[in-house]
């Protein structure tokens, strides 16, 4: 449940090349499985987050949207199919998540309306005020620099747009929580290491666990210039949907 990534590097082994964990070369290694590591290790319920994501975008006929840590293509293709007549451009470092989702973008006929490019949320290659909303699912965690990647989303959004992020949480309290965060720092990552043979799926519990806490990425975003419309967790807190829109000028 996880796709942009440029962060920490694991310890090298003698002899063997470093894949920085976290980063788009990890990324490509379970690109394959990634779209059913997800749906097993969340029991279907991102696909239910997602369209909460797309819904907080507010989008009207003729949109333009960035869907960054676009990875296979998932939130993109669920605005598309929201909204038809939009149109989508997608952001992910992992090259081999891309191919995945050009597959998955042609499959639905829509390559028409959804471009997918290799990029770098901390760097944004488009206009000021280009989009009509920009939406990120499980990837701000990932980005070193995060409030330059919330600037740089503030900045090509236009005035009326929204920004919708979504992004796993580890619960810290309620009932549940104990519950949940034995899925979180246990079963999630020994599912992803089984069934994908990639040891990086234990980088996902360590980096949900590091990411702050709702309240304050909330601070980071305002920090950046956004104006933070919504904080809602989902799921007993295991993740959290942010909505926010560019702050004007007073």
């Amino acid at each position: 449940m996880s796709t942009e990534s440029q962060s920490s590097t694991a310890a090298p082994q003698p002899g063997a090349a470093v894949v920085p964990v976290g980063s788009g070369a990890m990324f490509d290694k379970i690109a394959r499985r990634y779209d059913l590591l997800n749906r097993l290790m969340s029991f279907g319920v991102d696909q239910r987050w997602r369209n909460k994501t797309v819904d907080a975008l507010e989008l009207k006929p003729g949109g333009r949207v960035l869907d960054l840590a676009t990875g296979t293509a998932d939130l993109a293709l669920k605005v598309l199919r929201r909204h038809p007549k939009t149109t989508v451009v997608g952001v992910d470092p992992s090259v081999g998540m891309l191919e995945i989702g050009r597959r998955k973008v042609a499959e639905a006929g829509l390559a028409g309306q959804c471009e997918l490019q290799v990029g770098d949320a901390q760097e944004l290659l488009f206009p000021d005020r280009s989009f009509d909303g920009v939406c990120m699912a499980f990837g701000i965690r990932n980005v070193p620099d995060r409030l330059r990647a919330l600037r740089e989303m503030a900045r090509v959004t236009r005035p009326d747009g929204r920004i919708a992020i979504l992004e796993l949480s580890e619960p810290k309290g309620g009932i549940l929580g104990p519950l949940a965060r034995f899925q979180i720092r246990t079963v999630v990552p020994w599912v992803g290491s089984v069934l994908s043979g990639a040891r990086e799926y234990r980088y996902l519990q360590q980096s949900i666990a590091a990411f702050p806490r709702p309240e304050v990425f909330a601070d980071i975003m305002r920090e950046a210039g956004l104006e933070v419309l919504q904080v809602q967790p989902l799921t007993f807190g295991v993740c959290c949907l942010y909505v926010a829109r560019p702050r004007t000028a007073a």
